[in-house]
Parts: structure tokens; sequence; C-alpha cells
């Protein structure tokens, strides 16, 4: 059969899965917003043939045979059920879900429904992200020893910033370690194959009372124009998390929302016994391989000059840069190429639900270290 899909939420994120989808060559079939006149208007405006009146409305479309939804945290794990229980294979945006204990019960939704659940952790499909875990792999840098590094934004440093994430109610206990700092976690787990086994964590709010516009605002939109009402903030601005990993591999990671001139900054290092790895994402097509006995190197993002393990994801020649839109197409020809060769027992070499549900364990564990001060297990399942 082939796929055809549908995209609930149409904020900043929901339109960068529509580009990528249209760049695949998906067919989008339609699209479900929180108002009908509104939805309506974005529809026409997105060249879209439907706008869904409602969740039972997609559910009923036999057309529609995966779900995207790109919907603020708190009501992904309702969406994600009612669509797998319709029959739907679902790619989420992150995180999974608000707790560890909905993205479980959503790992065992998908496989008693015998559908295919996806994370949107994009960021593993810079062609550099995977050469480097290819380059971990085959033993350029010895056995890896450190990993150090950040994601560091600046959108939400000032007390008029605002967005739906600063709501607990809609986006969770945790703000920073789980937009963001779930990013810089997976792509460091998944890079080094290991792991996290212990945390210990400091996290701040940085600001404290910020002014909520009386009004809708989208993210990275500036409020200070509209009238406002001061609300106390209690998410975290800030963190930063000291981390075990398996094989006696060692780590720190530092989150920001409030750190001026980064816009979205995520940075990581891994120095192994015989070489390191540093990579930048506001810097995506070089990769740094510092070396102690000869002179470091620096490899551009140029598929002649990349391992056959990442070649395939650079889909431009060398001196073409490629950037953020680009890691949702390389992720959804994975999931796509997936869901048409039709055996959902091989192996998943794409982010999937058991990810997500990694990550907000690891966050449970990070939000338990802040509020006891003390070094937390990570209670795989």
């Amino acid at each position: 059969m082939k796929q055809a899909a549908a995209v609930i939420g149409l904020g900043f994120v929901g339109r960068a899965h529509l580009e990528a989808l249209r760049r695949v060559g998906i067919p989008v079939r339609g699209m479900l917003g929180g108002s009908r006149e509104r939805d309506e208007q974005l529809r026409e405006s997105l060249g879209l043939p439907r706008a869904y009146a409602s969740l039972d409305d997609l559910a009923a479309d036999p057309s529609v045979s995966v779900v995207h939804i790109c919907t603020p945290n708190h009501v992904h794990f309702d969406q994600a059920t009612r669509m797998l229980r319709a029959g739907k294979h679902v790619l989420c945006e992150k995180p999974l879900a608000m707790d560890s204990r909905e993205s479980e019960m959503l790992v065992k939704l998908a496989k008693d429904c015998r559908r295919v659940g996806g994370v949107a952790y994009n960021l593993r499909y810079y062609p550099l992200c995977l050469e480097a875990k290819a380059a971990v792999v085959g033993g350029v840098i010895g056995q890896p020893r450190l990993v150090h590094g950040s994601f560091l934004q600046d959108w939400l440093l000032f007390p008029i910033d605002w967005n739906w994430r600063l709501d607990p109610k809609l986006g969770g206990e945790l703000r920073a370690v789980s937009d963001i700092g779930t990013h810089w976690l997976d792509l460091m787990m998944w890079i080094t194959g290991r792991k996290v086994t212990e945390v210990c964590a400091d996290l701040a709010t940085v600001v404290s009372v910020r002014q909520r516009p009386r009004g809708r605002v989208e993210t990275f939109q500036k409020a200070a124009s509209l009238e406002h009402d001061d609300v106390p903030i209690t998410t975290d601005d800030y963190a930063s998390v000291l981390l075990h990993f398996e094989d006696d591999l060692r780590g720190v990671m530092t989150v920001s929302q409030v750190s001026a001139g980064r816009k979205a900054r995520l940075w990581f290092e891994i120095d192994g016994t015989k070489g390191s790895l540093a990579w930048n994402s506001e810097s995506p097509n070089t990769l740094w391989i510092g070396r102690r006995d000869r002179a470091s190197e620096e490899l551009p993002k140029d598929p002649a000059l990349l391992s056959p393990a990442a070649r395939g994801y650079a889909a431009y020649p060398g001196g073409h840069a490629e950037g953020y839109p680009d890691t949702f197409v390389q992720l959804f020809r994975d999931f796509y190429g997936y869901l048409d060769a039709g055996d959902f027992e091989a192996p998943r070499h794409f982010p999937t639900f058991a990810t997500g549900n990694h990550e907000l364990i690891l966050c449970d564990a990070i939000a338990k270290s802040a509020r006891d001060r003390a070094w937390i297990p990570v209670l795989w399942e």
C-alpha cells in the first residue's frame, strides 16, 4: 500500500514536517489544528486538500496510513493512542508523552496494534552526526572516555518572551531538558552506543516571572506589543547534568534557553583513547577530528569523503550545505522506507517509541536528581 500522511499541528515544527513529507514524495491528505475557521485558512494557504474537523474525523479517513503529531506535549499521549487504535502508524514530535508512564503505555499499544511508532529525534540525521557514529563504531578515536557539550538557545532570554512550553500543564515538569536536552542526550547515546546509567543534575529557573500575552503567540514569535499578565515560572531555563554512561564513559551536558546570541547551538565533543570528535549544529557541515600525534583535521560534509554508513544521508555534493530541514527528509526516508518494506519485526534504525520512552526515563531521573540534590540511577526497563 502506498503510504499517505496527515499532520496534526501546523506550527513551526509541523510545517517542517509538511515540507519534508513533500520532498520525500509522501502524499499529505490533510491537517488538523485547533480552530475550524483558522484551520480552513491555513489549509488553503498550505495547499492541502482537507482540514479535518476532529481527531475522530481524521481517524476515520481510510486514505491516511501515517499521522504526524506536531502539537504541544500534553496532547501527544491522547492523540497517539487514538491514531494507533484507528490503525494508523504514528510519527510524533518529542517528547513522546508527558512522563515515562505514558510513554511506556504507548510502546506497548503500538506493539499490540502492530503499528509502527517513531519519534522525531531528527538531529541524528545530519550527515556528519552519522559520520561521527561511524567513526566511533570503526574505532577511529579508540575507546570513548569523555563526552561533553551543550545545547544553547536565546529565544526565552527576556521576561516578555512567551510560549506554551513555559506552562508545566502543557509542556511538562521539565522544559529546557525535555525540549532540547533530550536531543543532546539521544544523540550522545546513539553516537557512542552507550546508555546513561546515572545522573547528577542542577536545574534553575533564571527568569522567575514572565509576561504572558493575552492572545495567541507562535513559537519564536515576539509578544512585546500585546497586553500581558505577570506569571511565576517554575520550569527550567537552564540545566547542567553530570552523566555516567555504560563502559565507564563519563560526561556533562549543559542546556539553556537564555543564552544571548545562541540561536540553536547543539555542540558535542567525544574524547577517546586515540582521538576526539567535535561538532556544532550552527556550523553543521564540518566535523572536527582531534589528534595528539599529528595535526587535527576538519572533515567537510562531502559524500565522496564520508564513510559508507553516512554517505547515503548526504543528499548534495561537497560544497553544498545541508541543514535542519534536510534532517527531517532523511528521517522520513528511513521511516517510510521501513513501512514500505512491510516487515515490522525487522530492526528499526530510526528513533522509535522505545527511544522516546528512554528519553522520558532519563528526564524522570534528572528531575529526581535535581530535587534530591543527589546522584540518581537511571532505571531502564
